[in-house]
């Protein structure tokens, strides 16, 4: 078997890409192993044990900014996760260590740059992190979901940033039918536009309550939400719940809501718009205030100018705003089609197939 470690998490945004390309390695080629190392306090302690993969959890924390008296924690941690490492590439040497970003990925690749294991990354945010920007010029490739992150990361040499898209479950092909997907919601099969209104797996309270006065002032007759709160947030919300709004606390599988889908309300996350561009939906995008370096509002700003996505800054996002934007579009075929179009053209979704190829020709020394 060919160990493959990945390395990353902290958030869905830095795991599921991996986890994507570890499934899209192990169909090329079954001799592959590939394992999992990330954070203690990550989703990957909730997510890693209920997929296929090995993987070691480590007492990892990110750098405190603000709270700098805290980086102790970071310090020890890492020493600790240090030893860790080391006897799990003792136990079974890797061929080749994917970074995926993250506070979880950067022990593991610095590790492997001092032992000098091939690494590669995956920047999924139009402004890499901390962790991809600091080991750019060590990775033998870094896959990028947006090529506009080209500009601020160390190539290793002339072509080793590769401009793939980002790594998700494809959806299926031909794509299921939008009729019956509708049907199964409960709206008619055909007639007016549906809306999916997503805050990220967490949901978004500021979203929420935004969408929540909208609503109460009265939808237009031939429109049809399908809203994932949140686990958070859902019994506050749950009382919208209506022949024209489906109320969800957590959209799984979310392919159901996508099929049914003609326009999005949505954060801009890396992961979020490629997989709603990879279903041919254009987005409404909110980006989180709070994500590091504000790189969500740069993905927001990028993808509107290539004229996929509308950006509203989540300071802008009044009742008033939001209801004059959807109202446009839905008044607007051309525009909406614009966008649907803007999306098919950012969609990537064999990114993870061609990054697998790349790192199985890595492997084999190509």
């Amino acid at each position: 078997m060919t160990r493959i470690v990945f390395a990353g998490g902290g958030t869905g945004g830095h795991l599921y890409p991996g986890i994507a390309i570890a499934r899209a390695l192990v169909r090329q080629r079954s001799s592959i192993e590939p394992f999992f190392v990330g954070a203690l306090r990550g989703i990957e302690r909730e997510v890693l044990p209920k997929t296929e993969f090995p993987h070691l959890l480590l007492d990892l924390h990110p750098l405190y900014r603000p709270a700098v008296w805290h980086n102790w924690k970071t310090v020890a941690g890492a020493a600790g996760a240090w030893r860790r490492i080391g006897a799990m590439v003792a136990e079974d040497r890797p061929a080749v260590v994917v970074g995926t970003g993250g506070y979880a990925a950067g022990i593991m690749l610095a590790y492997s740059v001092v032992h000098r294991l091939p690494i590669v990354q995956q920047a999924g945010d139009s402004v890499p992190g901390l962790t991809a920007r600091a080991f750019s010029r060590w990775s033998r490739e870094i896959y990028l979901n947006f090529p506009e992150a080209a500009r601020v990361l160390q190539a290793h040499h002339e072509g080793s940033l590769v401009d793939t898209g980002a790594p998700i479950e494809p959806p299926p092909a031909p794509l299921p039918d939008k009729h019956l997907a509708r049907e199964r919601w409960g709206f008619p099969r055909s007639g007016g536009h549906v809306l999916l209104i997503y805050g990220g797996s967490q949901g978004s309270l500021a979203i929420n309550r935004a969408v929540g006065e909208w609503i109460d002032r009265g939808l237009p007759d031939n429109l049809y939400v399908i809203w994932g709160t949140g686990r958070a947030t859902y019994e506050q919300f749950k009382h919208f719940e209506s022949p024209q709004v489906r109320v969800r606390d957590y959209l799984a599988p979310i392919g159901d809501a996508y099929a049914a889908t003609d326009v999005a309300l949505a954060r801009a996350g890396a992961m979020t718009t490629a997989e709603l561009f990879a279903w041919g939906i254009p987005g409404v995008l909110i980006p989180l205030p709070t994500a590091a370096a504000d790189h969500q509002a740069t993905n927001a700003v990028t993808l509107e100018r290539a004229g996929a996505a509308i950006h509203i800054p989540q300071t802008q996002l009044t009742v008033e705003r939001l209801d004059g934007t959807l109202g446009r579009l839905m008044h607007d075929p051309a525009e909406l089609a614009r966008l649907a179009a803007g999306a098919r053209a950012r969609a990537r979704p064999q990114a993870a197939v061609e990054i697998a190829k790349r790192i199985v020709a890595i492997v084999d020394g190509v």
